[in-house]
């Protein structure tokens, strides 16, 4: 038995023995969630301080430098200073949805975070619907965006509101097709399995050309339905000032701006399970050090992240009209054609193997 199951099912033995079978029970689930609070906490920072070096880095300027050893202690400054500002709000705001919303979309990127694979033992909650789970919470968390625009009683925050609405309804086809395009090769809807079936080769690779263009379609819409640049017409500061959370400031403000960088972390974390072997090393290492399947994981969702980070730098803003014309006209139709290619390829292996 390898360190890490010996050391948790160590301490699940110790609580069960300490105390009654169902408050020994709440007790793990309340450490599990601490640590993935913990957890989303650290990825929230670490990423808003990696948004800022690599923007430096394309735009020849310095970043932060400050706070730290090069300024590696700037996120948690700035976070300090969120939690000391005054919360404030409109004064025709409806409060309870206007306090409700942060919460939704924190809520929604916690629970995604609980599916995913960062190594063979590192989940905690692995469930057979797997995929469909993540894109039916992440269809959830634009509610809370939602909700923020229209309970804020202000025009701009309304608009932005209403464009996530439009955007993420429209992406989440593109999403859910490419993804949908990957199951086809796994037949199975749960993650460990279809990271045990990359065992022999990443689905990038098994899938041929249809597995690479699902790939690009995912990574576009995925960046898409975070509202990061070059689509974000949710909260396009030359025409909406902050978009739908204009009237949020303090904790409330930092949930929505953490949100978006740990909603940044599923989408890569989805496309590095689906397409890339999640924790499994090309090597084949991963076995005798299970750990090690956990820097595997971080290491090319880290990639990933930077490939969002390089659209961001690299393209301007969309249109709105340009918007859902590249979802509808472009990537949706492509995307039947791809489902429909690996179909016929998948059925071909199969006939062959008969």
């Amino acid at each position: 038995m390898n360190l890490s199951l010996s050391i948790t099912k160590n301490i699940h033995d110790w609580l069960f023995n300490m105390m009654p079978e169902t408050l020994a029970s709440l007790v793990e689930m309340t450490l599990i969630a601490l640590i993935y609070l913990t957890i989303f906490a650290v990825i929230g920072l670490f990423l808003v301080l990696l948004e800022r070096k690599v923007a430096a880095w394309f735009q020849l300027r310095i970043g932060p430098n400050r706070v730290g050893y090069h300024g590696i202690l700037q996120t948690m400054a700035d976070a300090l200073k969120l939690v000391s500002k005054e919360l404030t709000g409109t004064v025709n705001a409806d409060k309870f949805l206007y306090n409700l919303a942060p919460y939704f979309v924190i809520i929604t990127a916690l629970m995604a975070l609980a599916v995913l694979p960062f190594s063979l033992e590192f989940q905690a909650f692995d469930i057979n619907i797997g995929i469909f789970f993540l894109i039916a919470i992440s269809s959830i968390g634009v509610i809370g965006i939602l909700l923020a625009g229209w309970s804020s009683n202000n025009k701009f925050a309304l608009i932005g509101a209403m464009r996530s609405g439009v955007q993420t309804i429209s992406y989440e086809l593109s999403v859910g097709l490419s993804l949908l395009t990957m199951i086809l090769i796994t037949g199975t809807l749960q993650l460990s399995e279809i990271v045990e079936v990359q065992r022999n080769g990443w689905l990038i690779v098994q899938g041929h050309i249809p597995a690479v263009f699902a790939f690009m379609i995912y990574m576009i819409s995925g960046t898409a339905e975070t509202n990061r640049a070059p689509f974000d017409l949710v909260e396009a500061e030359s025409e909406l000032g902050a978009g739908f959370h204009t009237e949020y400031s303090g904790m409330k403000f930092a949930y929505f701006f953490l949100a978006e960088f740990v909603n940044m972390f599923i989408i890569a974390s989805i496309a590095t399970t689906i397409f890339f072997g999640a924790w499994l090393s090309p090597f084949g290492i991963t076995e005798s050090l299970p750990w090690l399947g956990v820097f595997w994981f971080l290491g090319k969702t880290l990639i990933l992240m930077f490939l969002m980070m390089w659209f961001r730098w690299t393209f301007p803003r969309l249109r709105i009209d340009q918007l859902l014309t590249l979802e509808w006209k472009y990537l949706l139709p492509l995307n039947l054609m791809n489902i429909v290619l690996m179909a016929l390829i998948v059925w071909l292996n199969l006939t062959i193997q008969f």
